[in-house]
């Protein structure tokens, strides 16, 4: 347990990659030490890591099954991890819509049927990567389920629909495929009650890399299947990122249910690198957040011996 809590912290896992000697700043920090944690770890050790890059993340679900025996979980604790494997790389591409696709995937389970995933996607726009950590204390796979996303970038806008200011939309969307999809092609055909151009006419204009139209089929399947949840809506086979997003800009266009737009990274550059990368040091906002650090130390009812320590660490940080 104590392994999958630390593999998920993103500052954890950042530092074995660096001890390990791999470079900090490249998308191999995130592939090569999943890849030495698959050799290292077997099932005699309790733990296991399935998938990888490229190809081997498709053997995830199979060496899951394989692996989850050897461990001796249930078949139905297994298939809930293929599952959970399936689920967590269709929010990240699908739901998440920031232009980065996943090519990495690993899902680490132990004995006791936990589970985590680490898994990177790629910004060929953007020439860099992203890193999704999913923590073992599941809050589900549609409302902020990944405990940290780790990226040098943070975008202008990206379309996430897990979050908790999307839920609106979510709902919309699931009426939208509840509802005869002849409705929804009219709706696609329509213009905006505003006087906007066709809502086909601008769709993928406000992410880097989008799709441009809506996976009919998969809406039928929905309408045919009825789906209770939004969960259920997107596990459907079919149902990837052009439906997810066309579904959300019907939502927000004819119904006023807007998703979130805000990138939902959570930890990446705050004034830059020393040799430039990502962006060169902004001296002057970093000086302005260690005043307010500072402020905040003064200003506690912390001991003076205890003051002063923090006062050394704060210093300790600056270049």
């Amino acid at each position: 347990k104590g392994l999958l809590e630390r593999l998920s912290d993103p500052w954890f896992f950042q530092s074995l990659a660096c001890v390990l000697g791999y470079d900090w700043h490249s998308s191999g920090t995130t592939t090569v030490t999943c890849g030495a944690l698959k050799e290292a770890l077997g099932t005699d050790k309790g733990v296991a890591v399935c998938g990888g890059k490229g190809r081997a993340s498709l053997r995830a679900p199979q060496e899951i099954r394989e692996k989850g025996q050897a461990l001796r979980l249930s078949g139905r604790r297994v298939e809930d991890l293929v599952y959970a494997s399936r689920m967590s790389a269709k929010v990240d591409n699908s739901l998440v819509q920031d232009g980065y696709q996943l090519y990495h995937h690993c899902l680490i389970l132990d004995e006791g049927g936990r589970w985590i995933v680490v898994q990177q996607g790629l910004s060929e726009a953007l020439g860099n990567a992203r890193r999704y950590h999913w923590g073992p204390e599941h809050r589900g796979f549609i409302e902020e389920p990944q405990g940290a996303i780790l990226c040098a970038t943070r975008l202008e806008e990206a379309l996430d629909m897990t979050s908790r200011a999307s839920a609106d939309s979510r709902d919309a969307c699931l009426d939208l495929v509840k509802d005869n999809p002849a409705k929804l092609m009219r709706a696609m055909a329509e213009p905006a009650p505003s006087g906007q151009s066709r809502l086909d006419g601008w769709m993928g204009r406000r992410t880097l890399i989008m799709p441009r139209s809506i996976n009919w089929d998969a809406v039928r399947a929905a309408y045919q299947r009825q789906p209770q949840t939004y969960e259920e809506l997107v596990s459907m086979r079919g149902v990837g990122p052009a439906t997810v997003r066309g579904l959300a800009l019907v939502a927000d266009l004819v119904y006023g249910d807007g998703a979130s737009w805000a990138d939902p990274v959570r930890f990446s550059f705050a004034f830059g690198g020393k040799d430039g990368v990502p962006f060169p040091v902004d001296r002057g906002a970093m000086d302005e957040a260690v005043d307010v650090l500072r402020c905040g130390i003064k200003a506690s009812t912390l001991g003076r011996g205890e003051e002063l320590r923090a006062l050394n660490r704060l210093r300790g940080c600056l270049p």
